[in-house]
């Protein structure tokens, strides 16, 4: 919950610092038109990968669903795979630690032993959200620009 509400704040922070100085603008020359973003922008904006507000963003003309449930199914197989890693590396080192009394050779051991299960979690967070999760929501929304790396 945490990293939604960064991330929206993020997107607010983000429509507020394109909107406001074209509003201030046009309000200082007295013009009688005041370009105020429309509803629906803001809602692809906030379901877009993406942290930066345009009006408009570059977008694809169809829709490729074979490339749609391929992420998920990725993102799926990396939720398995990570149940794994738990349940194989994780669990059974804790689970005798647990029984063990406390004393620093152990805490280490632990430490240790836990290095390997948490990098794997780390590529497996980075590659089931920020590449098959955003890839996916970038083909369903048409939305072009996907240099997420960059």
């Amino acid at each position: 919950l945490l990293v939604l509400q960064v991330r929206l704040v993020m997107k607010a922070h983000s429509f507020i610092r394109e909107n406001v100085p074209r509003v201030l603008s046009s309000v200082k020359d007295k013009s009688s038109t005041i370009h105020i973003p429309r509803m629906s922008q803001y809602l692809y904006f906030l379901f877009a990968p993406t942290l930066i507000y345009r009006d408009n963003y570059p977008r694809n003309p169809t829709i490729r669903w074979g490339y749609v449930a391929t992420k998920f199914a990725q993102v799926l197989g990396s939720l398995f795979y990570a149940y794994y890693i738990f349940v194989r590396l994780c669990i059974p080192q804790f689970r005798n630690s647990s029984q063990e009394t406390f004393n620093l050779r152990g805490l280490v051991l632990c430490i240790f032993n836990s290095i390997l299960p948490g990098v794997l979690i780390l590529f497996l967070v980075f590659f089931a959200f920020l590449h098959c999760w955003l890839n996916a929501f970038a083909e369903m929304l048409r939305f072009a620009d996907r240099m997420f790396y960059k």
